[in-house]
Parts: structure tokens; C-alpha cells; sequence
């Protein structure tokens, strides 16, 4: 069967100077592999765009190696098994790993976790039950640790990981304010999902709208994106305050640096906590967080939303789109059926 496939891959050929363009991209078509002896051939079904990736595909030093130029830009993607040499999994299931773009990957079978689709769609294990859900959790609940009555601030709060956070927030106890960049996501951050204020960053003025929406001020700030957002958060940070540093969105294809506001004082007087963060900090925890997600889930107290766009060929227009604020909730590619 595997002979009869062709692929289609998409490779990173230049790296972006700025923001990220067509160019940097190739799209290509190549023979399927045969899987060797405990290997699976993999369909993809749906595959996640995320921010980070831009940090890989600049050669600077960071917490994980670069994107290599000409070959498959690697992410995370949940398919189907179409052919099986391995005794732990079989054709026909759905399994959840770092796969390359592309609409076939050969590999090893303990190299992905196989999901159960019955217990939420396909699309939900690259989102709140994956890698964004994991970040909003561990990044909260264990550097944030929101108390009860406290304010509790996100910024990029209508993304994937943002959304999360808020909700959590609100599970435990605290109130929530969330920022993002239109006012169909502050609608839909309150009338949806319960957020006790939103801003919309784009038309507000800033250092006023935070000083408003938090009179008691900040407790915890749960950093999406930097920039003149984070400046504005800093101004209202309590006493202790806790800062979970989960991305930069703001400066990811900035090419004059990012010079803002030294924040050195402020976390001196306020004797507050900084600390950024990767999710594989928490390698040894993901069944401990997957399991509280997946009750609060089935509970009725994470909803989660998805921006899908359709086509293997529309892969990098997806991820461009994370830099314009075109998504809501979780940025996935459809790609097969």
C-alpha cells in the first residue's frame, strides 16, 4: 500500500528576516517510506501552528535547536495510522505526536501517543487536551498559583493558551481580566467564557484601561505577548505579585529590537516573581495535568475554541495569520478527512 502514496511535504528553505513570508517556505512531493520492524506510516488529519515556531526558524540560541534549512518543519500534528510493523498499535488508530508537515510521517510507534477520539474530536488533543492546555495549566498553577479573590491578568487572552488560562483562573477562585486585539474577542472572552473584564489593547489606552478593570490591582499576570501590553500590566502589580513568562508574541519578528520600559524596579519594590517557562519543564507531571483538564472538560468548565482553516497548501498562511490576530482559541490546519 505504502508504495502507492505520495507525499507532500513543506520545508523551511530560508530563514524570515522580519516577518515571515511565502518565500521562506517549499512545498514539495516525495515517496513514501516503508516503516521498518516497530514502525507506524502516520496520516495527519489536523496539524498545530504555533508562535514558538518562528523562534525556530531563526538560527539564534534558544531552549530547543533550530529548524534545519531543506528539510520537513516539524510540529505537532494528531492523524490516523494507515500501516502498522508494530505490535502496539494498529492501522486505524488516532495517535498525537511532533510530526513533520507533511501528509504521511514514518515512525517509530513510541515516538506518538495514541488518543481516543471518542472522548473528545480529534482536533481537541492539539488544543485543550494538548500542548496549549498542558502550558496554561502548569504555567498558572504552578508558577502563578492564583488565590482565591485575587486579580489574575492574560494577556493574548482570546489565544489558544490565553483562554485556558482565564478559565483556570476562574476555576480556582479568581477574578479575571483578559487582553486582545478586537472587540469581537473581549465580547467573546466575556460573554463567553466568563472573563470579569476585557480590553481590547488596540483602541484602549492602555496604563488607563488596566489601572480600571483592576482597582485592587494585579496579583498574577499571565504573559502572552510583551510589548507596550506587559508594560502597562507592570505599572499594577500588587505586592508578591507572580508572572508567568509564556511568550513574546509581540517581538517574534521585530528587526530594531524590542526596547521598552526597564521593569528591574518594579519587581524590586513589589518583590514580585518572573519566571518564564517551557512546557517540557513538566515532562515528569503531563498525566497530572491532562487528567485535570480532561474532568474539568467533561465537567462543563473549559470550553475551548478552535480557528480551522482547510488545505495541506494553506499551511503557512495559517501560521502568518497567528502574527495578524486572525485566530480565536487554537490555530489548526485540517488536512485530511
Amino acid at each position: 500500500m505504502v508504495q502507492t502514496l505520495t507525499n507532500k511535504q513543506i520545508v523551511l528553505v530560508s530563514r524570515p528576516v522580519g516577518m515571515p513570508t511565502n518565500e521562506n517556505f517549499l512545498y514539495r512531493e516525495a515517496p513514501v517510506a516503508e516503516p521498518q520492524d516497530r514502525q507506524v506510516v502516520v496520516q495527519s488529519h489536523y496539524l498545530s501552528v504555533d508562535p514558538y515556531m518562528r523562534g525556530r526558524m531563526s538560527d539564534a540560541k534558544s531552549y530547543i535547536a533550530p529548524y534545519a534549512l531543506n528539510e520537513v518543519i516539524v510540529g505537532g500534528i494528531v492523524g490516523e495510522v494507515v500501516a502498522s510493523k508494530s505490535d502496539k498499535l494498529q492501522v486505524g488508530d488516532k495517535v498525537l505526536g511532533m510530526l513533520g508537515w507533511q501528509i504521511y510521517n514514518v515512525v517509530d510507534a513510541g515516538n506518538v501517543t495514541k488518543v481516543d477520539d471518542s472522548i473528545a474530536p480529534l482536533s481537541a488533543y492539539l488544543s485543550v487536551l494538548g500542548l496549549t492546555g498542558l502550558t496554561a495549566y502548569f504555567g498558572l498553577l504552578d508558577i502563578g498559583q492564583p488565590k482565591e479573590g485575587e486579580t489574575v491578568v492574560v494577556s493574548g487572552a482570546a489565544g489558544a493558551v490565553g483562554m485556558l488560562v482565564g478559565q483556570i483562573a476562574k476555576i480556582k477562585g479568581a477574578r479575571v481580566v483578559g487582553i486582545a486585539g478586537s472587540d469581537e474577542k473581549v465580547a467573546f472572552l466575556k460573554g463567553e467564557l466568563g472573563f470579569d473584564e476585557a480590553i481590547n489593547y488596540k483602541t484602549a489606552n492602555l496604563q488607563e484601561a488596566v489601572a480600571q478593570a483592576c482597582p485592587n490591582g494585579v496579583d498574577v499576570y499571565f504573559d502572552n505577548v510583551g510589548g507596550v501590553v506587559s508594560d502597562a500590566v507592570m505599572s499594577q502589580l500588587n505586592d508578591h505579585a507572580r508572572i508567568p513568562l509564556c511568550g513574546a508574541i509581540s517581538s517574534y519578528n521585530a528587526t530594531d529590537g524590542d526596547l521598552g520600559p526597564r521593569m528591574q524596579t518594579k519587581l524590586i519594590k513589589t518583590r514580585s516573581l518572573m519566571k518564564g517557562f517551557v512546557l517540557s519543564d513538566y515532562a515528569s507531571r503531563m498525566q497530572e495535568g491532562a487528567k485535570a483538564l480532561a474532568q474539568w472538560l467533561s465537567e462543563g468548565k473549559l470550553k475551548y475554541e478552535e480557528t480551522i482553516v482547510e488545505g495541506f497548501e494553506n499551511v503557512p498562511q495559517a501560521f502568518l495569520g497567528l502574527f495578524k490576530g486572525e485566530n480565536i482559541g487554537k490555530q489548526l490546519v485540517k488536512v485530511t478527512e
